[in-house]
């Protein structure tokens, strides 16, 4: 067999026990889900659709690709659905990235923009964060001729910092037009700062060179059927729908997210505790001497003394999965998703355990 050395040799992802279904007796604050469970209207939706699961799904994700367009005001051909945002991140790889090029990215976001350039046998160019924020000056100037692809996670994942609308803008300004600006905004309906940026506002004026990630997953709480989609130019667009598989997106996510996003009622439910947690677990996390980092997501990340591993594994011992963040690229962190209000009472509770 003639394997491809990138492929052979990339890195794991993330470690077996992260990778199972919530077992039972452990409570799951380690990836980032929404606590109050799926979009009632996509749970029903999605009942109804299994009546005729032995039908092929739209291969285009017409519907759901026309609703995207309307209520983010923008023309159909200008959106694509995909399996998760990971695949549009895979996609976008696949597309724009050959052997000898470059993605410029931040050492400490999105492992997977990383992994995919690699298996593209593209560099992957990682620039520190700052303050564990994006250095968006620094990666401008990390901009070569090789370059192809520079992509940002706005709020990144795993600090939850967020970069502002004035530096996010002199990036726009700063990088040529034939390198693609991926904008990954997973987990933009949590955000609560008046200055962050509306990326969608520059579509909407002819920006050729930016790609809008989104997901389902996180405020619809639908990461278990994979429903992402994206936001770009059409010509853009037309060109990543060539990489695209045909009947990418199933039926059943399909039918979810078309209920989800008439769902207000649950959007507005996980906002709400997005909001309520953040104070509380930054409130709990100073009283035990830690120092959460500024949060604009469902998440939490924060230093912890010794080695993340070994406090995760304790964790772990204590009944809760949470993130290490060394393979992240910022060790002696862990990330914490926000649970329900009993399950962060009782984490608190271990975390005391574990520390003291």
């Amino acid at each position: 067999m003639r394997f491809k050395a990138h492929i052979l040799h990339l890195p794991p992802y993330k470690s077996p026990q992260l990778m199972r279904q919530q077992p039972q007796g452990i409570t799951k604050l380690s990836s980032n889900e929404n606590p109050l469970g799926p979009a009632p209207r996509a749970v029903a939706a999605m009942q109804q659709a299994a009546a005729n699961l032995h039908r092929y799904p739209d291969a285009g994700s017409q519907a759901l690709r026309a609703a995207l367009a309307r209520r983010f005001e923008l023309a159909p051909e200008m959106v694509m659905c995909t399996n998760g945002s990971d695949e549009a991140v895979f996609l976008t790889c696949l597309a724009f990235l050959s052997p000898g090029d470059e993605a410029v990215m931040a050492h400490g976001s999105f492992i997977s923009y990383y992994l995919r350039t690699l298996e593209m046998g593209a560099t992957a160019v990682r620039v520190p964060l700052a303050n564990y924020t994006h250095d968006l000056d620094a990666m401008t100037a990390a901009v070569t001729k090789h370059t192809r692809l520079l992509l940002v996670c706005n709020p990144n994942n795993p600090t939850g910092t967020a970069s502002t609308a004035v530096q996010m803008q002199r990036l726009l300004e700063r990088v040529p037009d034939d390198v693609l600006v991926v904008v990954d905004e997973a987990y933009v309906e949590f955000v609560d700062r008046p200055d962050y940026p509306d990326m969608l506002a520059e579509l909407r004026a002819g920006r050729r060179n930016l790609l809008v990630l989104r997901t389902f997953a996180k405020i619809y709480g639908l990461a278990g059927v994979r429903l992402g989609y994206a936001f770009g130019h059409p010509d853009v667009i037309a060109y990543l729908d060539r990489a695209r598989p045909t009947f990418n997106v199933n039926a059943l996510a399909q039918a979810a997210g078309l209920a989800a996003l008439e769902d207000d009622e649950h959007l507005h439910n996980s906002r709400t505790h997005a909001a309520a947690c953040r104070p509380v677990f930054e409130r709990e996390l100073r009283a035990l001497g830690l120092e959460p980092i500024p949060s604009q997501t469902n998440f939490v990340a924060v230093a912890v003394p010794g080695d993340d591993s070994d406090i995760t594994a304790a964790l772990l011992e204590h009944g809760f999965t949470v993130t290490p963040l060394g393979g992240w690229g910022i060790p002696g962190h862990i990330r914490i998703s926000y649970g329900t209000h009993e399950e962060n009472a009782r984490f608190f509770q271990a975390l005391r355990a574990v520390l003291g």
